[in-house]
């Protein structure tokens, strides 16, 4: 059986690829850049583009199993292929499918309920890995800047790639939405705190006010809808970011990682 995962260079997908690996599964990983990998030496690299459906024809060959993204490109625009994609599937034998779902279904997810493959949805409302985003001010000045100290049950990368792996060879999983928590419920402070245990030194929290945010995202570079996206979740999470649920442990057999986990296998990032 073999799993072709989209998305693999990316922050789950790389795990999904790597869990995969780990149970002895035949993993292909599609790719824009396939020179630019990186992934262990037993997974087969194949080019696609899922913005793109008339380019993964090869790399669907022989697959039974899939994973998918629902954006494609740079921009994280959301993909509007799904039925292309689907048909594809349905075409090459695809028996399994999970699909990571974002802020809005997208036509990927619209396209699987609509067909009869056995898909599995997984829906996270934060990464711990966003927590990278504080790299550089962390590094330059140890300071985060935070609008909105909300509660949050973010989750570790690596549990959300492992109920993609059970939902991809395991019987079960099929019709099933699983919205996936961490272990506990920790404000940006709590973490910005852990991360400064782990580096040995106090690393300072600051809350910005609306304007600074506004101010700040405008000096990035960003559009005005996603300022108006951004603002509206620091001030208003949706209520579901902060409910700690059991998932994880029921899908996998084993309690979600911590974040205390998380910023100690990325302490490297941290630190100058």
């Amino acid at each position: 059986m073999t799993i072709l995962v989209t998305g693999a260079t990316g922050t789950v997908g790389r795990q999904i690829v790597t869990q995969l690996v780990e149970r002895g599964q035949p993993v292909r990983a599609l790719t824009r850049n396939p020179s630019a990998a990186r992934l262990p030496a037993s997974v087969e690299v194949a080019y696609g583009d899922l913005a793109a459906p008339k380019t993964l024809g090869p790399a669907l060959e022989g697959v039974t199993a899939l994973h998918l993204i629902t954006f494609g490109g740079d921009d994280y625009a959301p993909l509007q292929t799904g039925p292309d994609l689907v048909e594809l599937a349905v075409k090459a034998g695809v028996r399994r499918v999970s699909v990571l779902s974002g802020w809005d279904e997208s036509s990927v997810e619209e396209a699987l309920r609509a067909g009869d493959l056995g898909w599995t949805q997984l829906l996270c409302v934060e990464f711990m890995a966003n927590a990278l985003d504080w790299v550089t001010s962390i590094r330059d000045e140890g300071v985060v800047r935070v609008f909105g100290n909300h509660p949050g049950a973010v989750i570790h990368e690596a549990d959300i790639a492992a109920v993609a792996v059970a939902a991809l060879v395991e019987e079960g999983h099929a019709g099933q939405a699983y919205m996936l928590t961490g272990p506990e419920t920790l404000t940006p402070a709590e973490r910005v705190r852990m991360i400064g245990e782990v580096l040995g030194r106090e690393i300072r929290f600051e809350e910005l006010s609306e304007e600074q945010y506004r101010a700040s995202m405008r000096a990035a570079g960003e559009s005005d809808d996603m300022i108006e996206f951004a603002v509206q979740l620091g001030a208003n999470p949706p209520e579901a970011s902060a409910v700690v649920l059991p998932t994880v442990e029921e899908v996998t057999g084993r309690p979600g990682r911590t974040f205390a986990q998380w910023a100690a296998e990325n302490a490297a990032a941290f630190r100058p």
